[in-house]
């Protein structure tokens, strides 16, 4: 008769390791995974989302984690995987997504897009790190524990969700995670979507903020007009919405919506504001924005951005006055204010800012919750002293400005699992960007510190 797990001996974590053996394969699962266009939402991209699914799963069941793959109410497809631990013993779910956003212009890239392509020390290819890197780590992770000791051997259950639509909003997980909350039943669920603040410097992110987006079209005219016949009178679409948009920031860059506060500190690691511009490619002699430090500004105060503008371009212009403009705005909302709050006072500011009594037409889009962890359970203890090991280093706390609406309704339906964020993102990734990459110790370290803490959970 096999020993049942709960007899044996507890895993050695010191024992587990992630080799240059398992970094070849992991070099290989993510040369396969980025040669997916999965770019949930586009039709020509339909059957590369059904291969990205269909491959993780086939290569999570190869490591001991059997899967099926779920369509979702979005039309994506949901990873979805269970290997129970011994009886009585708590759940460890594992999230990462395997879909993409667009490669964009590829004459941006300095190598294909969808072919993983090494340089400079780094893995190139569009999700790379976002998230394809992470659903490496995740599988490598596991390969760790099923070369030492055996998967058999651990003391917790193992759940796999990787979402297929994540980059597009992530509905339809959404509404699988409520309509069949027992697919995502778990004591500790590892978030694998954010990363650390600089290379080798590990940190679990403990904040993120939500999203609320809307498009704004303002209106005056019938028609196109003459500029130099009406030019003077007739009022300006277009100068009507840029007015508008001008008022939600004033002279230092802080946002300013009426009613919404604007003036939080974020109390955790702070970011330097060199490396911050550096980060986030500032050209030189270019201010750093906000009155605030760059962590409160991008961790914990709202920040509205015009992400997309409908207007002529220079290159087909007229001499006529526009008639008609829109843009879309992407606000981020910080833990403690509610996203569709933040959204309404963002449209009865427009409203009141817009001049000349223009018509303005509001069409709300997305909404997605902040969130803020809870960091003082046993997993997260565990989860920390497994990363101390794995970087060598004292784990950092950080927060992230992105959106993750998953975290809240895990938080809703797992009311009493701990939740923890980290993987392989840190800022030389260039995430949605052209040149995305990855580190590959960063993939390391991250499976590393997984392995360990599997093998130790719960302690």
């Amino acid at each position: 008769m096999a020993d049942h797990p709960a007899n044996r001996p507890p895993v050695d974590a010191e024992a587990v390791d992630v080799t240059d053996e398992l970094m070849a394969a992991a070099r290989a699962d993510l040369a396969e995974l980025v040669s997916f266009a999965s770019v949930h939402g586009s039709p020509s991209h339909r059957d590369a989302c059904a291969g990205a699914a269909d491959w993780v799963t086939a290569a999570f069941a190869e490591v001991g984690v059997v899967c099926e793959s779920i369509v979702t109410s979005d039309g994506s497809s949901a990873v979805i995987g269970h290997r129970p631990g011994p009886d009585g013993s708590p759940t460890v779910l594992l999230y990462s997504h395997h879909d993409v956003q667009p490669a964009g212009d590829e004459g941006l890239w300095n190598s294909p897009p969808f072919m993983l392509t090494d340089r400079d020390g780094r893995w190139f290819g569009r999700g790379a790190a976002d998230c394809k890197g992470n659903v490496v780590a995740h599988l490598t992770a596991l390969r760790a524990l099923a070369a030492h000791p055996g998967l058999d051997a651990l003391g917790c259950g193992i759940r796999v969700v990787i979402e297929g639509s994540e980059e597009a909003g992530g509905e339809g997980l959404d509404h699988l995670a409520r309509e069949r909350p027992e697919l995502f039943a778990a004591d500790m669920i590892l978030i694998a979507d954010t990363g650390n603040v600089a290379v080798g410097a590990p940190t679990l992110t403990t904040s993120l903020r939500g999203v609320a987006n809307l498009k704004v079209t303002v209106s005056t005219l019938a028609s196109d007009v003459h500029s130099g016949q009406f030019g003077g009178a007739a009022p300006d679409a277009l100068a009507a919405l840029i007015a508008g948009l001008a008022s939600l920031r004033d002279a230092d860059g802080n946002t300013t919506i009426d009613g919404l506060a604007a003036d939080q500190t974020w109390s955790g690691v702070p970011y330097d504001r060199d490396v911050f511009a550096s980060d986030a490619t500032v050209l030189d002699g270019v201010d750093v924005i906000g009155s605030g430090a760059p962590a409160d500004m991008v961790w914990a105060r709202p920040a509205v951005t015009v992400i997309g503008l409908d207007a002529p371009s220079t290159a087909n212009c007229a001499a006529a006055i526009v008639p008609t403009a829109s843009a879309v705005l992407n606000l981020r909302v910080p833990p403690g204010i509610d996203p569709t709050t933040a959204r309404d006072a963002l449209e009865a500011h427009l409203r009141r800012a817009i001049p000349w009594n223009a018509r303005v037409t509001i069409d709300p889009e997305a909404v997605g919750a902040p969130f803020a962890a809870s960091t003082d359970g046993p997993g997260y203890r565990a989860l920390t002293a497994a990363m101390a090991t794995a970087y060598g280093a004292e784990v950092a706390h950080s927060g992230q400005g992105g959106s993750i609406p998953l975290c809240t309704v895990l938080a809703e339906i797992c009311p009493e699992a701990e939740i923890a964020l980290l993987g392989v993102e840190e800022p030389r990734c260039r995430i949605h960007a052209p040149d995305e990459s990855v580190d590959p110790d960063e993939i390391r370290r991250t499976a590393l510190s997984e392995a360990l803490f599997l093998a130790a959970y719960p302690s």
